[in-house]
């Protein structure tokens, strides 16, 4: 069996960008998505294989495994907008989004730690621009993201040299999850406005990143917390 990419959350703006730059590239994939019709429509148009499971389940890793065991690296394109002031935050609200973008991608990288090993393998995390920037609203996803950052460069140094990890810092990016804010067409101009390049971000712009790194394209590169922002986190 040939060695393939492990997308998570390949339904998303990003995920789904990503399978499609890799599979047109010539590579093999396998996709995972919560949503049965979405992750299925895709993967018939991709001509490849798919797993239907949640990252909020607790066997979820043991579901993707049964089938698919041998992978060359996977990118955890999983992600949430969690919004709040901090009177109104709650030990749950961390919990929840803990969960959701740092435990599961750890349990991904326990599962499937020997078989990156042994492919000489990368992965591929996903943090934000608000780690590094602040943002009014944003402590619980920027606490969580920057957690990943730090699991990134830790695991980065455990892991050499045989698994790389990297990780995208991306800016706000149309997709599902932002459609919330982006659907009032003055907030989202106004958002695009404080980019520097004018836009706001599309899923291909970090999936091609991410295509990168977790191609042998970006063999000599490990640990990196990398920006596709539009310049917001260094020149605005």
């Amino acid at each position: 069996m040939s060695e393939k990419y492990l997308i998570f959350g390949a339904t998303g703006s990003i995920g789904s960008s990503l399978a499609e730059q890799l599979k047109s590239s010539g590579n093999e994939i396998h996709l995972v998505g919560r949503n049965e019709n979405e992750v299925s429509s895709i993967a018939k148009k991709l001509n490849c294989d798919f797993t239907v499971a949640n990252v909020l389940d607790e066997s979820f890793v043991e579901k993707v495994k049964s089938d698919i065991q041998e992978i060359k690296g996977f990118a955890y394109c999983v992600g949430s907008i969690d919004l709040k002031p901090l009177k109104m935050v709650t030990e749950q609200d961390f919990n929840k989004c803990m969960k959701l973008n740092l435990y599961s991608a750890v349990e991904i990288i326990k599962g499937y730690q020997e078989s990156l090993k042994k492919n000489k393998g990368s992965v591929v995390l996903f943090s934000t621009v608000a780690a590094q920037r602040g943002f009014t609203n944003h402590a619980i996803i920027a606490s969580t993201k920057a957690a990943v950052e730090g699991l990134t460069v830790t695991l980065a140094a455990e892991f050499a040299p045989n698994i790389r990890v990297n990780c995208i810092a991306p800016s706000l990016t149309k997709s599902k999850i932002a459609e919330p804010m982006l659907k009032n067409v003055a907030v989202a101009d106004g958002i695009a406005r404080a980019h520097p390049l004018k836009r706001l971000g599309e899923g291909k712009d970090s999936a091609s990143l991410a295509k990168f790194l977790i191609t042998d394209e970006s063999a000599w590169v490990t640990g990196q917390i990398i920006a596709v922002d539009g310049g917001r986190s260094k020149l605005s």
